[in-house]
């Protein structure tokens, strides 16, 4: 088999194993036949977000009427929900358009199937948060406007009824620390579980929210040294004592090993005490609870607090027939009011500090300016790999394996096996 056909068939493989993310696809002529030099199109999963695809629009808009737009600006939204389908579609029929968003740790898939090409652009990504540039191999294939951050949320009266200090980025909560406000916000009686941890949580949420206390307490999805191998690093001691832990909040009771589906609004409605989730969460909250909302960095397992890193970004596909175009497109867009005014839609954190002065809430003594600081001092980006997609998919089978009971030993133990087979049979996903 060439080499091509076997990066098509090995990523469409990865993405129909991860079905709520996007995941990686294999090369085809990425720029649709319809299309002409003096129009191009650009795809997003934004189209089940009205006010995120309104933002969008409006930056493609003025981008199409200013007197130095290189072609015009033709966007096709789908649902987040069938947008990998349709890349993966559109791929394999060599029908790509010329500028797609994609879920940035799938970035390196992308890249290693050959048919996204390296971005040439006249904005200086410099000054970006680091998660929001994706990069594989020395070169960078995508960007985005913003990231969001993971966090604790919890109400001022319960941590002062419980008598539990608030964490704090100079001081977050140690394991210990964390163990003790459980026990004792367990203890006021108030909730089935004081703890939601969002565990009805499927596909990508799952690596994205759970991988980083793995990685605090001293394990990783896979060893980052040579990308070749998850042995000893998905399923060590470290990982074990990970998995241990993580079940415990189950069967201690501070947590249900199934949430309800609205983490966010379970908390607002008073059915837990301290919530894990992300920045996009923080307006709604702090407009239900007002000074109440006390926002804290996630815990400190042994290796300092850890939250996951990058979110939906842009790219160039390889086979657009008028690159030049796309890539002026892109820098345009980068343009702080552009990346402002998407971010107020989305509730992510701004990807510059340009940026961020234009929104009152990010801006240094803002509301949600704690974000950016989560974002920079504990960001880990998931493994620039090509193999991602699918370490994704079964670390997540491990996960809801051990929520429902299974040995953390052994079902990380089969969680390395299959993503050290899959390396092996796709060549180390080399170049």
């Amino acid at each position: 088999m060439n080499k091509k056909l076997t990066r098509i068939l090995a990523t469409s493989i990865a993405a129909a194993a991860l079905t709520s993310a996007l995941a990686g696809c294999g090369k085809g002529s990425s720029s649709a036949t319809t299309e002409g030099s003096t129009e191009i199109t650009m795809w997003t999963h934004a189209a089940g977000n009205p006010a995120e695809l309104a933002a969008t629009q409006s930056i493609v808009d003025s981008y199409n009427k200013s007197s130095g737009a290189k072609a015009q600006i033709k966007v096709q939204a789908f649902p987040q929900e069938s947008y990998n389908d349709s890349v993966v579609g559109a791929a394999s029929a060599g029908n790509l358009p010329c500028i797609v968003d994609i879920d940035g740790p799938n970035v390196p898939n992308w890249a290693w199937a050959e048919y996204l090409t390296p971005l040439k652009l006249s904005a200086d990504l410099s000054k970006n948060l680091p998660s929001t540039v994706a990069t594989w191999e020395g070169e960078t294939y995508a960007v985005g406007y913003g990231d969001v951050a993971l966090s604790m949320f919890a109400r001022k009266s319960d941590l002062a009824e419980a008598g539990i200090r608030a964490a704090t980025i100079e001081k977050p909560w140690t394991k210990e620390e964390f163990q003790d406000a459980l026990t004792k916000l367990k203890a006021l009686g108030k909730w089935d579980y004081p703890l939601d941890m969002g565990t009805a949580g499927t596909g990508e949420w799952l690596p994205y929210a759970y991988s980083p206390f793995l990685q605090s307490f001293g394990g990783d999805l896979i060893d980052r040294e040579d990308y070749q191998s998850a042995d000893g690093a998905l399923n060590g001691d470290n990982a074990v004592e990970w998995a241990k832990w993580f079940r415990g909040l189950a069967d201690q009771g501070f947590m249900a090993t199934k949430s309800g589906k609205d983490s966010t609004q379970d908390f607002l409605n008073n059915k837990s005490g301290l919530l894990y989730t992300g920045s996009w969460a923080g307006d709604k909250a702090r407009e239900t609870l007002g000074d109440e909302l006390v926002v804290m960095p996630t815990v400190d397992l042994g290796n300092g607090p850890k939250i996951g890193g990058a979110s939906w970004q842009w790219g160039v596909t390889s086979g657009c027939n008028n690159t030049d175009a796309a890539m002026d497109y892109l820098s345009y867009s980068l343009k702080p009011e552009n990346v402002a005014a998407v971010i107020k839609a989305t509730g992510g954190i701004p990807a510059t500090d340009e940026a961020a002065a234009l929104i009152p809430a990010f801006a240094e003594g803002g509301a949600n300016r704690i974000f950016m600081e989560f974002s920079r001092e504990y960001a880990v980006l998931r493994p620039e790999t090509p193999a991602y997609p699918f370490i994704a998919t079964e670390y997540g089978k491990a996960v809801q394996d051990i929520l429902a009971g299974a040995d953390p030993k052994a079902a990380l133990d089969k969680a390395v096996k299959a993503i050290d087979a899959n390396i092996k049979s796709n060549g180390g996903y080399k170049s």
